[in-house]
C-alpha cells in the first residue's frame, strides 16, 4: 500500500503563494506519475498538474505560467508551488499516485483546502 500525506494548504489573498507537498510512504513504486487534482464545491474534480520519473510536466490551462509542479524521487515527494493565486483557485486540492507498470490509479491523498480570497 502507497499511503499520500498533503500539506501546505490555506487562506490567501489573490495575487498570494502557496506550496503544496505530498509525501509518499510505504510501498513506492520505483515509477509512477504524481498528479495534483482539485475540486470546488459543486465542480468535478479536475486534474491540474502531473509530473513523471523524468520531470515530464503537463498543466491544465488554466494553471499554466502560474503552478509549477515538482517531485524529489529520492524523498518520493512531489510539490505544487501555486503563484498569482485567483479567487477560482479555490478548491480542495488532492496528490494522487499513478503506478506505471500497472496503472493503479486509486492512490489519493487526504486532500489539503486553498482558499483565495479577493
Amino acid at each position: 500500500q502507497v499511503r499520500l500525506v498533503e500539506s501546505g494548504g490555506g487562506l490567501v489573498q489573490a495575487g498570494g503563494s502557496l506550496r503544496l507537498s505530498c509525501a509518499a510512504s510505504g510501498s513506492t513504486p520505483r515509477f509512477y506519475v504524481m498528479g495534483w487534482h482539485r475540486q470546488a464545491p459543486g465542480k468535478q474534480r479536475e486534474l491540474v498538474a502531473s509530473i513523471n520519473n523524468r520531470g515530464t510536466t503537463n498543466y491544465v490551462d488554466s494553471v499554466k505560467g502560474r503552478f509549477t509542479i515538482s517531485r524529489d524521487n529520492a524523498e518520493n515527494t512531489g510539490y505544487l508551488q501555486m503563484n498569482n493565486l485567483k479567487p477560482e483557485d479555490t478548491a480542495v486540492y488532492y496528490c494522487n499516485l499513478v503506478v506505471v507498470s500497472t496503472l493503479r490509479s486509486d492512490y489519493w491523498g487526504q486532500g489539503t483546502q486553498v482558499t483565495v480570497s479577493s
